[in-house]
């Protein structure tokens, strides 16, 4: 680059005590920053791999009265360094879920009285849509090891 030195004013002295300008080599490997967003954003279609997604979990209490658990859960989850959040809308448990399958966060966590009374999760997988019972210690160690691995999601099966 031949004009962002002169912009600058930036010089140096040569060998010969003369000052000149000194040519910018940009470098680019992955293009801009907007592009490569741009691309990761059309390349996933917005439903990014667990350890890339900007909400890795969101924690879907079935009503208010389940409110303390989740804000349990949610703590332990952030103190492991993961991205989670909790639905307050007074919305239905289904409304819930299309959101968050909407929003493509990777893992919704539905919790409720037997979630409670078991000291477990239900954990619904937005990417395949099942849904398995964990207990937290045994979710909470999926998910980290997930993000460390950096996995990408499973690729759908055609039939």
């Amino acid at each position: 680059d031949f004009a962002v030195p002169k912009r600058f004013g930036l010089t140096y002295v040569d060998s010969d005590g003369q000052e000149k300008t000194p040519l910018c080599i940009h470098r680019a490997p992955l293009s801009t920053h907007e592009r490569l967003i741009g691309f990761l954003i059309e390349h996933f279609a917005g439903a990014f791999p667990t350890w890339l997604a900007p909400e890795q979990v969101r924690l879907l209490p079935v009503s208010d009265n389940f409110m303390d658990y989740a804000l349990d859960v949610e703590a332990e989850l952030k103190a492991a360094g993961i991205r989670a959040s909790i639905d307050h809308d007074s919305v239905s448990l289904g409304k819930k879920i299309r959101n968050g399958e909407k929003s493509k966060t990777p893992y919704l966590l539905i919790i409720g009285e037997k979630e409670i009374s078991g000291g477990t999760l239900a954990v619904r997988n937005t990417r395949d849509k099942s849904q398995v019972d964990f207990s937290r210690a045994d979710f909470l160690a999926h998910v980290t090891e997930e993000i460390a691995e950096r996995r990408l999601p499973a690729k759908k099966k055609v039939k």
